[in-house]
């Protein structure tokens, strides 16, 4: 983008974000991007330092009230979990089970479904845990099969996500962005016709719209989610240099991307299936 004069990285270790974020107010920052995880964000946010705009790569996972000027623009898969949610309603599903498992971005998904489906007037989901055992899953396929199901809800990790759709009725199954991964040809079958949210970068790389931004080769598909986030958090921040906006709204490498009245930067992933 040419900006190249108008960035500076600040790099910190594990327990010093502080010492970053005042290197780069000291240096006269406009606008100050991250911190990334969020033990960091809480540390900024009990600190009580005056603060340029910042728009934090992390979302706090409690009530605490936001800094002034500070924003939040995070990879949250509480987003993925509302779209599906709200995604499922527009198509007239009313009975719906979630499958979970014990890890903690799993349930973190699988609450945040719940709550958006109740909110829009959906009855309790059902739900049930995923035991990676040949008990347990021939005990989950004949509780599924006892339900009227118009869809199910899986919210396990990509391999588990293949065997838990192995053994789920022929209804339509929906999971997070963590089921896409970069899976052998065996898993990827077993998904077939799942459907997920995730990042554009990674379900459209054929987007007009990056055509000329550089695609890096990155080890894994988390790497290339976040390399996506900075894409869009740099389109933020630009827009931030002058002043805080009173609307953002872009379609991006993330998604779509709207400011909202808290202060929150949204993100909703796209669509997308598995399919040959």
């Amino acid at each position: 983008a040419g900006a190249r004069d108008r960035v500076r990285v600040y790099s910190h270790a594990n327990d010093d974000v502080l010492a970053a974020i005042d290197a780069a107010r000291e240096a006269g920052a406009r606008v100050i991007v991250g911190p990334l995880v969020r033990d960091d964000l809480k540390a900024l946010v009990a600190s009580g330092r005056d603060l340029p705009v910042t728009i934090a790569l992390d979302q706090l996972d409690d009530a605490t009230p936001l800094p002034p000027r500070v924003y939040t623009f995070a990879l949250a898969i509480e987003s993925d979990a509302r779209t599906i949610a709200r995604r499922l309603r527009d198509d007239g599903a009313a009975s719906v089970a979630v499958i979970g498992g014990d890890a903690p971005l799993m349930k973190r998904f699988a609450n945040a479904f719940a709550g958006e489906w109740i909110l829009m007037g959906g009855n309790v989901p059902q739900s049930y845990p995923f035991v990676a055992t040949p008990d347990g899953l021939r005990v989950l396929r004949r509780d599924l099969a006892k339900l009227p199901l118009d869809a199910i809800v899986i919210a396990v990790d990509g391999p588990d996500a293949a065997l838990v759709k192995t053994y789920a009725p022929r209804v339509a199954a929906w999971a997070s962005g963590q089921v896409n991964q970069r899976q052998d040809p065996a898993m990827a079958r077993d998904l077939e016709d799942v459907r997920f949210v995730d990042v554009s970068w990674i379900v459209a790389p054929d987007a007009p719209a990056f055509a000329k931004l550089p695609r890096p080769e990155y080890a894994s598909a988390a790497l290339d989610r976040l390399y996506a986030l900075g894409l869009d958090a740099f389109r933020v921040a630009e827009v931030f240099v002058v002043a805080p906006p009173d609307r953002l709204s872009f379609d991006g490498a993330t998604g779509h991307v709207e400011l909202s009245d808290s202060r929150q930067i949204a993100r909703e992933g796209r669509l997308a299936t598995f399919r040959a």
